[in-house]
């Protein structure tokens, strides 16, 4: 949407379908739109790490951006804060925190390659992958799925996984991609999330 107005407008009207727990404006205001004990229409058909249904499993921030922008500084506060204390009410470990492209790669792109998920990692609120040197491109999607993708086909997991953690990259999956993908799965593989009520 254009504006945080707007995408509040749609959030909030049921003709549409769809509903999110949090909006935060473009200045870093979040907005709660939905009770976190409640559940909440944002992420539709998808998974994550076994899980597929992901609206009773999880809370829905929505950031107002049109997705090929970047996210204002104080945008990205606004979020840090919002995610601290979410986090800690639920108990929500940050490899869990994850994007609307993770858990619907053939249907969603957002929060896109512009989102920084390397400041949310290096806060404690996200994970990030480290790796020295390329490893075997053929582990890449074994990797993925153990760290919580879902079994899409490979060129979408491809394309997300891309968006969040290797946003530059170009091709067919690579041995760097591959590389990455096991440290995330040996450091971070999650459990399915738990219900929220």
């Amino acid at each position: 949407m254009a504006s945080a107005a707007e995408a509040r407008a749609r959030l909030c009207d049921p003709a549409h379908e769809v509903s999110a727990h949090w909006l935060i404006d473009e200045a870093g205001q979040a907005e709660a739109l939905v009770d976190e004990g409640a559940r909440a229409w944002h992420a539709g058909a998808g998974a994550w790490a076994g899980q597929s249904d992901i609206n009773s499993h999880s809370i829905g921030i929505e950031l107002a951006n049109r997705g090929d922008h970047p996210f204002a500084a104080a945008q990205m506060d606004g979020l840090e804060t919002l995610l601290r204390s979410v986090m800690e009410r639920w108990n929500i470990p940050a490899a869990n925190i994850i994007a609307h492209s993770d858990m619907a790669p053939t249907r969603k792109s957002d929060p896109g390659a512009r989102f920084d998920w390397q400041r949310l990692a290096r806060a404690g609120l996200s994970v990030w992958p480290q790796a020295d040197a390329p490893t075997d491109p053929a582990q890449f999607l074994s990797a993925a799925r153990a760290f919580g993708y879902p079994d899409a086909p490979a060129g979408a997991l491809l394309t997300a996984f891309r968006l969040r953690f290797r946003p530059w990259a170009r091709g067919a999956v690579d041995g760097w991609d591959a590389a990455l993908a096991c440290d995330l799965a040996r450091r971070f593989a999650v459990d399915p999330p738990a219900p929220l009520a």
